[in-house]
């Protein structure tokens, strides 16, 4: 059982009311499989399967069976279908664009950027217009500040008095402020002298822009969809035949080894309990099946974010640092493989690691993930992904002690 519980503490609303029903509405289903109600009006055959089989269920399992091809390189899944793409997004919060920073958006701010190139100016054209008002404001500043030094330098000479060079007499400021700041005159708006290529361009606008934006799945995100949902398919990216699970559950441990072909590797993997598809999955679906929306922690230097109900609702709550425990250290001195934070890291690191998420106001959660020992559990088990019941999750919570805020 986890001891990770939701925060209670209020929070305000940050979405308009509108903007919030509509994320309800978009992103209602937390899983990509919909369990739907019975029909209001069921057809004969319904009713006649209820009559013979009164304890069997008639609600409806709807699957939207995505597609994905299997990337080596990149140790991800590629779904190109947006349909596919979106259903994974809208329902769970799964993968992420390739071309965007999470949801695949990448074709809508193509549409938006040939429409502002319509009727506006470009990012760069904004750019150097903030660049120019900012030279403009430094220019005043520097003069008010020099007539200032030389009006208190007069005052002084000529009548022995100390005045401000901030604010006047009637507690103006002098000094402009960088926040009230306002141009003496108007800036001179950039001249667009559209190139050659730009006027092509608008002949061109009526054509639709080619989405070549995908969403990429990480490998446990993937077998999560794959193996525990049944929701998803993994093609070769050679030949586009569908890989069985066990073709699946060999190739995803081979991409963490060294290999010259970017082609994936079906071959049987070694069989090691610390290989880090493993230990990696092991986390993150400890933490899907307990119901949170499990994202990519890297820009907090963690391994995984945790949200309650996904990325458009709130911030994530708790960050994950993934630190695997070997049952037997003589595993870890035979291992090919390095994990990450398998051995002691030092207490600046700790200390860094929970400064940076405290900042953002999220609790930082090692979770320790055993790993079971070679001499106990046969390898024979590493054969299908029966062996994760071989391994454990524990988890410690990590806060930084504040002696004048916790005296009680």
């Amino acid at each position: 059982m986890s001891l990770i519980q939701p925060s209670t503490r209020p929070k305000a609303s940050q979405k308009a009311p509108g903007r919030r029903n509509e994320n309800n509405r978009i992103y209602a289903n937390p899983l990509p499989i919909i369990f739907a109600d019975e029909p209001e009006h069921p057809s004969v055959w319904h009713k006649a399967l209820g009559l013979l089989l009164p304890g069997i269920s008639l609600t409806r399992i709807l699957n939207p069976h995505c597609e994905g091809v299997f990337d080596a390189t990149t140790r991800s899944v590629w779904v190109t279908d947006m349909k596919h793409a979106m259903t994974l997004w809208q329902r769970g919060f799964f993968g992420k664009g390739d071309l965007s920073r999470s949801e695949p958006s990448w074709l809508a701010r193509q549409v938006n950027a040939r429409k502002q190139a319509r009727t506006g100016l470009t990012s760069e054209e904004v750019t150097a217009k903030r660049r120019a008002e900012r030279k403009q404001f430094k220019l005043d500043r520097a003069r008010a500040m020099a007539a200032a030094a030389a009006e208190a330098e007069t005052a002084f000479k000529e009548e022995g008095r100390v005045i401000s060079t901030v604010y006047a007499a009637d507690g103006t400021r002098i000094i402009p402020s960088a926040a009230t700041w306002k141009p003496s005159q108007p800036l001179q708006e950039p001249i667009r002298t559209p190139s050659p290529a730009e006027s092509e361009d608008e002949d061109d606008n009526d054509v639709p822009i080619e989405n070549v934006e995908h969403l990429q799945l990480t490998l446990s995100e993937a077998f999560f969809l794959l193996w525990s949902l049944d929701c998803l398919s993994v093609t070769h990216p050679e030949t586009g035949n569908a890989l069985s699970l066990t073709q699946i559950w060999c190739a995803f441990q081979n991409a963490h080894v060294p290999s010259p072909s970017p082609l994936p590797n079906l071959d049987p993997p070694e069989r090691r309990f610390d290989n880090p598809f493993l230990v990696n999955y092991v986390a993150y679906h400890h933490y899907r099946s307990l119901g949170w929306v499990v994202k990519n922690g890297i820009k907090f230097c963690v391994d995984f974010l945790l949200y309650k109900r996904g990325p458009v609702f709130s911030h994530a709550e708790f960050a994950i640092v993934v630190c695997p425990v070997y049952e037997d250290p003589a595993d870890q001195e035979s291992s090919p493989f390095k994990l990450q934070n398998a051995s002691p890291f030092s207490w600046s690191w700790l200390s860094t690691l929970n400064r940076v998420n405290a900042q953002v106001q999220k609790t930082l959660i090692m979770s320790y993930v055993t790993i079971p020992a070679r001499s106990r559990v046969s390898d024979a088990v590493l054969s299908s992904p029966a062996c994760f019941n071989h391994y454990s999750v524990r988890e410690v919570i990590v806060r930084r002690f504040i002696p004048a805020r916790m005296r009680d």
